[in-house]
């Protein structure tokens, strides 16, 4: 079978003039990147909000191995088979960051025959989004530098820690540094570090805003230092935001691309979930509502991650619930969880079955089906869903696109169908550590949390600041539940060690830092970049 890229290449992409016209957009609703790209105007964000919003469906999943079980090409050939079924659908995804791309995981425009296109560009830097949410983050670096420089008026206390730098590239170098050497002219010599642009508190921001006026008051409230009072100081301080804004104005409106089937797709915005909310932006998921009876998204990594932080931070801002949750799995994945056996491994599946109904509406386990999956072990885990009561479809959308979703759609729109309240696990109101201790014990199945002395000072902090009730966000590794990620594959009686704290004041939420889990990742000894070239033609090739 021909490579991802290789089918992405071979496709026909339409203009996506009639992209746009045939999910019912009119011409002055968005604006042409060239041939395969555009971005909604204001005027089709109103337009979208407008209409009856359809059914939302979350694509999540187990816990993966290192290259990830398929939720992109889940959703994707989800979509197309919904389409297939006579269900108008349209994907709302991540876009991708370079780090994987360049990575382990390689691209995230799903694979085979269900992907988004133009899968190159989106991979890499599809419409400017990324380099303009990193030139957001390093102007107010700069302003900040400037202004201690220049007299220090504000009296920021330079001796804590201040706001880093962000590129989007995995450069385990740039985890802490040395900067300004050289001279007084060159400010202040001091350690400082770059975070990866997907773990941005300006990702987290341009995420969740949904018109310029929210974004500009988001990015005002961003904290880059304190005086030695411990007062806040904010970007609006530095009268940093309003040139903020200025970077992020055309990148804030989402973007619109097409299935390789031919059908709609928003692509826009992309925090990574292991270190932020995980989920493409509410614009895109509003276009995708507004413009057909699905919108399929997913959140990124496994349920403990993505999925949580969907439902407990990302949907009381999106005011809408998931009709239907879709949970990824995938023999690889399974066996992966019980050392070769998939009656061993399938107590990782039947954790987050557990963690996901507690929310209300339906689960669907979707079983992406590789070529090499023996009938005998599809009807093990067939038959372990029937006896949990939930229901289960094989796809194939990998190898047969939306053709090969079918089963997979019919069981997601009878289910949608049925209708479902819903209710998160922690509330408005709940104190940072209730809502952490929820999290713990209802989602990861720990027996508790310990707090480092750093943390605990920095919630009284946040407290008196008046913040204490703010929603939380964990940022933990994505290989198993606890916060390890050598504690083995199914740990038990853990406890999530919380050993800092850092308040997103600008996004709206506090992000707890469990164990080691860092915001600049690494490049592997034999990373994908390796592999990717440019041919004699000028096309792109090795890219997976």
């Amino acid at each position: 079978m021909a490579t991802s890229l290789e089918i992405a290449q071979a496709a026909r992409l339409r203009p996506i003039e009639q992209i746009a016209h045939e999910a019912g957009l009119s011409s002055d609703h968005f604006e042409p990147l060239g041939r395969a790209k555009a971005k909604l105007t204001w005027s089709g964000v109103d337009h979208v909000r407008s209409q009856s919003p359809g059914k939302l469906i979350l694509v999540t999943a187990m816990t993966p191995t290192p290259f990830g079980e398929g939720k992109t090409t889940t959703s994707v050939g989800l979509s197309q088979g919904l389409q297939k079924i006579g269900r108008r659908a349209i994907p709302a995804l991540r876009e991708p960051a370079l780090g994987p791309v360049m990575g382990a995981k390689g691209g995230a425009c799903g694979g085979g025959y269900s992907q988004v296109l133009p899968m190159e560009d989106i991979n890499l830097f599809f419409t400017g989004d990324f380099p303009a949410i990193s030139a957001a983050h390093n102007l107010l670096s700069a302003l900040l530098d400037a202004h201690i420089h220049h007299g220090n008026d504000l009296a920021i206390d330079v001796r804590q820690e201040t706001w880093p730098r962000a590129v989007d590239m995995p450069d385990r170098a740039l985890r802490e540094i040395m900067v300004a050497l050289g001279g007084t002219a060159n400010g202040y010599p001091r350690q400082d570090g770059f975070v990866i642009t997907p773990a941005s508190e300006i990702m987290a921001i341009f995420g969740l805003s949904r018109t310029l006026a929210e974004l500009k008051e988001a990015l005002g409230r961003i904290v880059v230092g304190t005086t030695r009072a411990r007062k806040p100081i904010t970007a609006r301080d530095l009268k940093a935001d309003g040139a903020m804004t200025a970077l992020l104005r055309d990148a804030l409106r989402p973007n619109l691309v097409q299935t390789l089937e031919g059908g709609a797709a928003m692509v826009h915005g992309g925090p990574f979930a292991n270190i932020a909310h995980g989920t493409c932006s509410l614009l895109a998921i509003e276009g995708a509502l507004g413009l057909a009876e699905f919108a399929v998204t997913e959140a990124g990594f496994a349920s403990d991650l993505g999925a949580e932080k969907f439902m407990n931070l990302v949907i009381p801002r999106l005011g809408h619930h998931p009709a239907a949750i879709v949970l990824v799995v995938t023999l690889r994945a399974i066996r992966h969880h019980g050392e070769g056996s998939l009656e061993a491994g399938i107590t990782n599946v039947r954790k987050h079955l557990d963690h996901l109904r507690q929310y209300g509406p339906p689960v669907v386990v979707a079983v992406n089906q590789f070529g090499d999956d023996g009938a005998e072990d599809l009807a093990f885990v067939r038959n372990w869903c029937a006896d949990q009561g939930v229901a289960c479809a094989f796809s194939t959308g990998f190898a047969d696109g939306g053709e090969g979703c079918r089963e997979l759609a019919e069981a997601v729109a009878t289910a949608a169908d049925a209708g479902s309240a819903f209710s998160p696990i922690h509330t408005d109101g709940m104190p940072m550590e209730e809502r952490v201790e929820a999290v713990v014990q209802k989602v990861y199945g720990g027996t508790g949390v310990t707090w480092s002395e750093a943390a605990t000072k920095k919630l009284a902090w946040i407290r008196k600041q008046g913040y204490g009730e703010m929603p939380i966000c964990i940022a933990k590794t994505q290989y198993n539940f606890s916060d390890q990620a050598d504690a083995g594959l199914d740990p038990k009686d853990f406890r999530i060690h919380v050993r800092e704290v850092r308040p997103s004041l600008g996004a709206g939420f506090v992000v707890m830092v469990a164990g080691d889990i860092m915001l600049m990742p690494g490049l592997s000894k034999t990373p994908g970049a390796h592999q990717i070239d440019v041919d004699s033609e000028g096309k792109i090739v090795g890219m997976f």
